[in-house]
């Protein structure tokens, strides 16, 4: 049964289930204080602009991997790195990887429903699933999952492999982050970007998952405004204003508190 997105906020009173993506548990890992405002009282941060090229990348990749998925084959890429598997079949996939649907799992202690909609599914001849993950970028050096702000691709990733067991699948430990980098090395653009796709392995924990729902729960279901954290730039943003509208200008304890 797939359960649709409704912007509806959290009340503590309210006894139904409540639906919470994967970016929102992300969010809550970022900032408390921005998860608080933009789940419990409406306030959410401002909109960035749409990665339009990114998710052109996204899409031709999937259509790309759909071609061997239907074939029962592996694409070259898997051959290229020696991953014996094929892109996954299943009656779900559409859903899945559906945004507002995706791979959905209520989690009975917090009484959320999560879900997250993943990029693609691989399998191994032992029917392991293998999480897969879209990127794309354009760097004039390796690509690799060192940076520290690719923290929340690998959490993207451990929550996706949570819900797929969740729904009883037996998933691998390991995914994969397909990257293409886009070449900006060559003499002239003549209308085509080229990229270099490499697939990076990540081994997933998902032990964190759980007790971080159980924080969220604890979080919104009080009425006291979590404290901003040094390292929100949104957060940063708002007291600084607010210092500055009051006449006054900020200071480290004005826009982060004493400590």
């Amino acid at each position: 049964m797939a359960y649709y997105y409704r912007k509806v906020l959290y009340n503590p009173k309210d006894t139904n289930f409540f639906k919470l993506s994967r970016s929102k548990i992300d969010l809550f890992v970022e900032c408390p204080r921005c998860f608080y405002f933009d789940r419990r009282l409406g306030v959410s941060r401002p909109q960035g602009f749409p990665f339009t090229l990114n998710s052109a990348v996204d899409t031709l990749f999937k259509k790309e991997f759909d071609i061997y998925r239907a074939k029962g084959e592996a694409h070259p890429l898997m051959k290229a790195y020696g991953l014996d598997a094929v892109p996954f079949k299943h009656p779900k996939m559409d859903v899945w990887r559906e945004n507002f649907t995706g791979v959905q799992a209520l989690h009975r202690p917090s009484n959320f429903l999560i879900f997250g909609a993943v990029d693609d599914l691989w399998v191994t001849p032992k029917n392991e699933v293998i999480v897969v993950d879209y990127k794309s970028t354009a760097l004039n050096k390796e690509i690799t999952l060192d940076e520290e702000w690719k923290d929340g691709y690998k959490r993207q990733m451990e929550v996706y492999q949570w819900l797929l067991r969740q729904n009883g699948l037996q998933v691998a430990d390991t995914g994969y982050f397909v990257y293409a980098n886009g070449h900006t090395d060559r003499p002239t653009f003549d209308g085509k970007l080229e990229f270099k796709v490499t697939l990076l392995p990540y081994t997933g924990n998902a032990a964190w998952i759980e007790p971080k729902l159980m924080e969220i729960k604890e979080c919104l279901n009080s009425d006291k405004i979590p404290e901003a954290v040094t390292t929100c730039e949104y957060c940063k943003f708002v007291k600084e204003r607010m210092a500055y509208e009051g006449d006054k200008k900020p200071t480290q304890s004005d826009l982060f508190g004493a400590g």
